[in-house]
C-alpha cells in the first residue's frame, strides 16, 4: 500500500514538473530581437592664466547656459540602452522598444577624477529617460506609442547646445500619427532653492509640514505640414493647468487659485538643395502666456515660469514670453563648413515692476529680462583627420532695469577628427581649446559670469584646455 501511494505521488509530482517546464518553455521564450547601447560624452583639463590651475568655468554670460559658444563646457557623461521586442505573433507589425538613459555630471565643476558620489558637490547620477515606446500599432495610420520620462524634443543648435522650441521633455504620455504628435507631460519638482517658477506652498496633508511645487499638467500637440520637397512647417500649440492645493484652517493664504497658460508656434526646417548635402535653415518663432512663459538659463521649456505673478489676482495671466531662433548650416565645400545661429528671447512676469517683483513667499525676482545671441562657427577640413574649429559669439543680456551685460568671445581649436569624415557631426574629436572673452564694464563691475565670479572684475577672460567629445547613438 505504501509503495502504491509512494508511486502515485511520485507520477502526480512528475506530471506537475512535466506540466511546469512545458509552461516555462512556453511563456518564457526569449522575446527580445535587439539590444542597442549609445553613449555622449566630453572629458578634458583646462588651465588658468588667474591662478595657474583649472578653475572650470564657462565664459558666457550668467543665466545663459552654454548659449555664447560651448568650448568651455565641463566633464559630462551619457549612456542610453534600448531593448526592442519582437512579437510572438507571426505578421504582427508591431515593435516594442524600452528605452533607459543615464547621465552623470559634477555639481562643484570639479574634473570626474577628482570627484566621486560621496564628495561634497561631487558627482551626480540622473535618469532623464525610462520610457517603452511601440512602433507600428493598427494596420492602417501605423500609430506609435510611448509613456514614461523622455527627452522629447527636437531641433537644437549644437554648437550652443540649446533645444528650442518644441522641447518637451519629461514625464507622462504620447500618441503619434503620421505628421501629428500629442503628449501629455506632469511637472512636479521640490527643488525650493528655485525662483522658477515661484509657486512653492506647504503641503500639509501627510501631517509633516513639506515644500513642493505645484503638479503641473502640460498638454501639447504638433502638426508638420510638407510645403515641398525641401521645406516643412511645423506647428505648436501647448496648455498649461496648475491645480488648487487644498485651504486650511492654519495656512489659509497659501491656498492660492489655479493658473493656466498656453503656447502658440511655428517653425520652418528648409534643406539648401544648392549646396552640399546636409545644409539646411531652420526658423523658429514661439509666444507663451500665462504659466507657460518659460525659456531661461540657456533652456527653453515653456513650464519653467519667469518671472512673479501679480499679487492682486494671484495669477500669472498677465505674463508672457518671445522666442526666436535662426538656426543655419551651409556646406560650402569639401574644405569648409559654416554653422551659425541667432537666439532672442523676451519674458515679462505678471507682476506689473519692469524691475523685479515679490513672488507670493516675498522673495524679490526679476519680473523682466531680454537676451540676444549671435554665433558662427567655422570648420575648416585640413585634411580627412584634422580639423580646425574657431568660433566666434556676441551675447548680451538685460535683466529688469538693469544696464546691459555684454560679452564677446572668440574659440580657436585644432581638432584631431577620429572618424575621417568631412563633416561637422563626424566624432570623436580630442581638441586643444583657447577661447579669449571680452566683457563690457557693467558685466565685468557686476561679475555677470561663471569665470567673473571665479576670477574677480576683469574685462578679458582666457581659456586653454585639452578637451575629447564623443557621441555613438
Amino acid at each position: 500500500m505504501n509503495r502504491l501511494l509512494a508511486t502515485c505521488l511520485f507520477l502526480l509530482v512528475f506530471q506537475f514538473l512535466n506540466s511546469f517546464s512545458q509552461a516555462q518553455i512556453a511563456y518564457q521564450r526569449p522575446t527580445y530581437k535587439n539590444f542597442y547601447i549609445g553613449t555622449y560624452g566630453r572629458i578634458g583639463a583646462d588651465w588658468s592664466f588667474v591662478n595657474e590651475g583649472s578653475i572650470g568655468r564657462r565664459l558666457n554670460l550668467n543665466n545663459m547656459g552654454s548659449i555664447g559658444g560651448r568650448m568651455e563646457e565641463q566633464d559630462y557623461l551619457e549612456l542610453a540602452t534600448g531593448i526592442d521586442f519582437s512579437p510572438l505573433v507571426k505578421g504582427d507589425s508591431m515593435n516594442v522598444t524600452v528605452n533607459t538613459r543615464f547621465a552623470v555630471w559634477s555639481n562643484s565643476l570639479s574634473l570626474f577624477g577628482n570627484s566621486t558620489t560621496s564628495s561634497m558637490g561631487g558627482l551626480t547620477l540622473a535618469i532623464p529617460e525610462l520610457y517603452v515606446e511601440v512602433t507600428g500599432v493598427g494596420k492602417r495610420d501605423r500609430v506609435n506609442l510611448w509613456v514614461g520620462s523622455r527627452l522629447y524634443r527636437g531641433a537644437d543648435v549644437h554648437i550652443a547646445d540649446h533645444f528650442y522650441f518644441n522641447d518637451h521633455s519629461g514625464q507622462g504620455f504620447g500618441v503619434e500619427v503620421k505628421n501629428t504628435r500629442f503628449a501629455t507631460l506632469f511637472v512636479a519638482s521640490t527643488d525650493t532653492s528655485s525662483t522658477v517658477p515661484p509657486y512653492f506652498y506647504l503641503n500639509i496633508k501627510t501631517g509633516t509640514p513639506a515644500l513642493a511645487l505645484r503638479q503641473r499638467a502640460v498638454l501639447v500637440l504638433e502638426q508638420d505640414k510638407v510645403i515641398s520637397e525641401s521645406s516643412k512647417l511645423t506647428f505648436l500649440a501647448e496648455y498649461h493647468r496648475m491645480g488648487n492645493p487644498d485651504a486650511t484652517d492654519t495656512l489659509p493664504d497659501l491656498a492660492y487659485p489655479g493658473d493656466n497658460g498656453y503656447v502658440l508656434g511655428a517653425r520652418l526646417n528648409t534643406i539648401l538643395p544648392r549646396l552640399l548635402m546636409g545644409s539646411f535653415n531652420d526658423l523658429a518663432i514661439r509666444y507663451g502666456r500665462g504659466i507657460a512663459n518659460g525659456g531661461d538659463g540657456g533652456v527653453s521649456r515653456t513650464w519653467l515660469t519667469f518671472g512673479a505673478p501679480d499679487l492682486v489676482d494671484q495669477s500669472f495671466s498677465k505674463a508672457y514670453s518671445w522666442s526666436f531662433v535662426d538656426h543655419i548650416l551651409v556646406n560650402l565645400s569639401e574644405r569648409f563648413s559654416l554653422n551659425g545661429y541667432l537666439i532672442y528671447n523676451r519674458s515679462k512676469g505678471a507682476a506689473t515692476s519692469n524691475d523685479k517683483a515679490e513672488t507670493f513667499f516675498e522673495k524679490e525676482v526679476f519680473n523682466r529680462k531680454e537676451d540676444l545671441t549671435l554665433g558662427t562657427r567655422g570648420t575648416w577640413y585640413i585634411s580627412d583627420n584634422f580639423h580646425l574649429l574657431s568660433e566666434l559669439n556676441y551675447s548680451q543680456r538685460k535683466d529688469g532695469e538693469q544696464p546691459t551685460y555684454a560679452m564677446g568671445k572668440f574659440s580657436l581649436a585644432p581638432t584631431l577628427s577620429i572618424s575621417g569624415e568631412r563633416n561637422v557631426w563626424a566624432r570623436p574629436h580630442l581638441r586643444f581649446v583657447f577661447s579669449l572673452a571680452r566683457y563690457n564694464e557693467n558685466a565685468s563691475e557686476n561679475l555677470y559670469s561663471p569665470y567673473l565670479q571665479f576670477v574677480a572684475a576683469e574685462r578679458w577672460g582666457y581659456y586653454m584646455g585639452v578637451k575629447a567629445e564623443w557621441w555613438i547613438f
